[in-house]
């Protein structure tokens, strides 16, 4: 059980329990569930009071016995009897349930109006009847002295179906081109219809006429709210016979009285969401109003937020258990949610042992982490030496980092660092001395960490402790006892460095205050160390002597901030001497640059041509090859283009190429001079 407090009003959920993560199987469920004992301590009040992915409506019958919700996914309804505290039974639908009423005190006579335009009737053994009406319903309402259904939606007209008849009857031909909600006063029977135009259309059932109109998107408009776009009518409420409450679909609340046309109080839920449900609170005179981001509760006479709930999941209907302070409510989430709010009167008589149960327990905070888990980044692994489980099935993947056994986290980490334990007894041992010691007459010691600061404190509050005493006024309370700045003057992470350069620049005068506060250091370091108890705080120097030297100070700020800032140009000045010592010292190497086989080093131009021909479109480079000559682009005869180019070749490829060349100029110069020196030889024969 969980419990909440806002505005001094405790909410227990009692729905909710200790969370079991997702990836586990149903079996490490059910064994999980034996060994712990907070898992079995759970308070399910009703069992498995759930749908199996979304529930849309939630109700409670007249008798109270009987608690029904309908939701998907396949669309069904289910019934829940509170005397057993468990479910009575489940019927699957053919379409989804937009809306459902029970007509009968128990769940004998139930009809629900589906998103298909039809509407079923159902008696106790099961499924009746069903018919459709002409157009898509959104709510209808039961007027009991005629046995009448009124159905609202996505028409103008409002269809009227009787129940004794069995047929339907004369539709109410309304101003509206479409109508979001209605309902049926309880008193005097007038029903109204809240319209997408942002009206509220008010018909009396006797004479079928229409009574009156309210523009409920103009009252909506105040000083004080921001609405994009024209609000419609998304939930209506009577309260009695002079009451109303109305909903918009940009997030305000607006109560009536029936016998003005402007509304008493108008609440914004400050979400912009659309109002999704609407309950009257009569004990402590509360309206609840609910979209689907949060529920509040708010005082119907003045608008004061009386406390406020915001679930987990998206919210889709809010059912208040008459006569008590539970309340119920359909989500987005496959389990409905119950909570308990004892202000709001007691436990139903079927739980009445909420009223022991929940008077002894304390506040506990919710816990958001898994217990039996442990969450771990991928830099915990490294320094815990188990970067090597990751893919295992012993680490789970979630989010930025992984969940892991707490108990493999736990021996991990005492491997790791074996001493890690004494080095927490040790430190813990060290703090109860000192708590010990703070208990002793101590002298008035000065921090560990920034001890001048700690004096400046102290000088200070004697100061103002005497103007006080002059004044009569109250002392206000010390920065050195206050828990808040503890830890300033403990972890020396927060030593004030009085060397950086904006301390010099913005405390130019603290050269000359913290030679005061020298002398005084010395005098109480003394004094501790002979052990000695003071009686007085070391005094300063007489009223006549401080006031000259603060009228000095005021003459010299001037000349302090001068010479703090001649010394800071003086100190970067050296600086930049060093470092430019330093760069002469230093020497510079070259450097080697390796080139891919197959290529040339000619110059660092030809790489920047390179990247800067890389750089270009297909069609540029295409341009430029056909004028290097390399590329030859012609129209064939069907049509199509005809492309010829010639690779590129490297420098060792040409060198080879030429090489060739030469070799066969030089077979080609030899053939011939052998061919010329045989035709001269044949002559010389002939010849002789």
């Amino acid at each position: 059980m969980q419990v909440s407090s806002l505005n001094e009003v405790k909410i227990y959920s009692l729905s909710a329990g200790r969370s079991l993560p997702e990836w586990l199987s149903d079996r490490k469920k059910r064994a999980l569930q034996k060994k712990d004992v907070d898992i079995r301590r759970r308070i399910e009040l009703i069992q498995d009071f759930e749908m199996p992915t979304v529930s849309t409506k939630i109700k409670v019958s007249r008798d109270g016995q009987y608690i029904m919700a309908v939701g998907t996914y396949k669309p069904r309804v289910r019934c829940f009897d509170t005397y057993q505290l468990s479910q009575k039974f489940e019927r699957c639908l053919d379409s989804e349930v937009v809306t459902f009423e029970i007509l009968s005190d128990d769940y004998s006579k139930i009809v629900f109006l589906q998103c298909g335009r039809f509407v079923e009737f159902h008696s106790q053994h099961g499924h009746y009847y069903r018919t459709r009406i002409p157009k898509f319903g959104r709510d209808f309402s039961y007027h009991y002295p005629s046995c009448d259904l009124y159905f609202v939606g996505a028409s103008s007209e409002v269809y009227r179906l009787n129940l004794e008849q069995g047929r339907f009857l004369n539709s109410l031909q309304t101003d509206a081109s479409e109508s979001n909600v209605c309902d049926m006063n309880p008193v005097h029977f007038l029903f109204a219809m809240g319209t997408a135009e942002g009206k509220v259309e008010c018909w009396d059932p006797r004479t079928r006429n229409r009574v009156g109109q309210l523009d409920c998107a103009l009252s909506s408009v105040t000083a004080d709210t921001e609405i994009e776009g024209l609000p419609s009518i998304s939930a209506l409420k009577f309260d009695g016979a002079l009451n109303m409450a109305v909903g918009t679909s940009t997030g305000q609340v607006l109560l009536y009285d029936l016998r003005s046309s402007n509304p008493l109080i108008v609440k914004d839920h400050h979400y912009g969401l659309p109002i999704k449900s609407i309950q009257f609170q009569h004990q402590l005179d509360l309206i609840i109003s609910a979209d689907s981001r949060i529920i509040k509760m708010w005082n119907k006479d003045t608008g004061k937020i009386f406390t406020s709930m915001e679930p987990e999941h998206d919210i889709n209907d809010v059912c208040l258990y008459p006569n008590s302070g539970m309340l119920m409510t359909a989500n987005e989430a496959p389990k409905m949610n119950i909570y308990y709010i004892p202000v709001l009167g007691p436990a139903p008589k079927w739980c009445s042992f909420l009223d022991n149960l929940t008077e002894e327990l304390e506040e506990n905070p919710e816990s958001t982490v898994y217990d039996d888990y442990k969450f771990v980044t991928r830099k915990d692994l490294e320094n815990l030496g188990l970067a090597h489980l990751i893919g295992s099935s012993l680490l789970r993947a979630y989010m930025h980092g992984f969940f892991m056994d707490i108990r493999l986290y736990h021996k991990a980490k005492m491997m790791a660092n074996p001493f890690a334990y004494e080095e927490y007894r040790r430190e813990k041992i060290r703090q109860k001395i000192e708590e010990t010691r703070a208990q002793r007459v101590q002298l008035k010691k000065l921090p560990k960490v920034n001890k001048e600061l700690a004096l400046k404190l102290i000088e200070e509050e004697g100061e103002e402790q005497q103007i006080t005493r002059k004044r009569k006024q109250k002392n206000l309370p010390s920065l050195l006892k206050d828990d808040r700045f503890k830890v300033m003057f403990e972890n020396p992470d927060f030593q004030v460095d009085e060397q950086s350069e904006e301390f010099r620049l913005l405390n130019p005068l603290v050269s000359k205050i913290s030679e005061k506060r020298k002398r005084k250091l010395k005098i109480l370091e003394e004094l501790e160390a002979q052990g000695q108890e003071e009686e007085e705080e070391p005094e300063g120097k007489a009223s006549d002597a401080e006031s000259s030297e603060s009228s000095d100070d005021e003459k010299g700020w001037v000349e302090e901030v001068r010479k703090q800032r001649k010394l800071l140009r003086q100190e970067e000045k050296l600086k930049r001497q060093e470092r430019f010592k330093e760069d002469q010292q230093t020497l510079l190497k070259p450097q080697f640059f390796e080139i891919k086989e197959g290529e040339e080093f000619r110059s660092f131009k030809d790489s920047a041509k390179k990247q800067k021909l890389m750089k270009k479109t297909l069609e540029d480079r295409l341009k430029l090859e056909e004028k290097l000559g390399t590329l030859n682009v012609s129209d064939t005869t069907v049509g199509s283009k005809q492309a010829t180019f010639k690779l590129k070749k490297s420098e060792q490829q040409r060198k080879q190429q030429e090489a060739e060349k030469r070799h066969r100029q030089e077979r080609k110069t030899l053939r011939r001079s052998a061919s010329h020196l045989k035709s001269r030889r044949g002559r010389g024969r002939l010849f002789h």
